[in-house]
């Protein structure tokens, strides 16, 4: 039995350890920056980064052809639903070469309810979102870059982004 215990503690002491520098390493401290950007939204409503200041807002950049876009789509539409009121922001950033009226089109038939944006060549060179999608951007509420989540985001993983921001303040 003492052995057994003297096994156990060493593990569950590195278990403590890694869990405490995994979070640690969720965002690091390499933070930079977010670019500032206004653009209109599908609706012709302007949306301006820096009045998000104090909230965290993740840019999601996705196309209505990706399916894994299409399918992290409900999931952004419940976290949204759930946080808005306390300081979250979701603004969808469409690559999309189709125009923004087939955009809408889609934004409605999926009922998505966060503001939908059409990419712009500064916006894709300012947050280098790469070659693929979904990528998600996370902004933290003082309006720096935390975070590149590249690939279909559940609504776990973007609520435990968001909660773990909202703890730093």
């Amino acid at each position: 039995m003492k052995r057994f215990i003297l096994v156990l503690l060493p593990l569950a002491m590195v278990f403590v350890f890694c869990a405490k520098a995994e979070k640690a390493s969720i965002f690091g401290d390499n933070s930079s920056p977010a670019p500032d950007f206004t653009l209109k939204d599908l609706k012709g409503h302007e949306i301006t980064l820096s009045k998000y200041s104090g909230k965290v807002v993740f840019l999601n950049f996705w196309a209505t052809w990706c399916g894994p876009c299409k399918a992290e789509i409900p999931d952004l539409i419940e976290a949204y639903k759930q946080y808005k009121d306390k300081g979250m922001e979701i603004i969808g950033i469409s690559v999309d070469r189709i125009g923004p009226k087939s955009v809408l089109k889609f934004a409605e038939k999926y009922k998505i309810n966060y503001p939908v944006v059409m990419s712009t060549d500064k916006i894709l060179k300012d947050y280098e979102p790469g070659p693929y999608v979904p990528v998600t951007i996370i902004v933290d509420q003082d309006g720096k870059i935390r975070h590149r989540h590249i690939g279909y985001m559940n609504k776990e993983t973007l609520k435990k982004y968001f909660l773990e921001l909202k703890e730093e303040k």
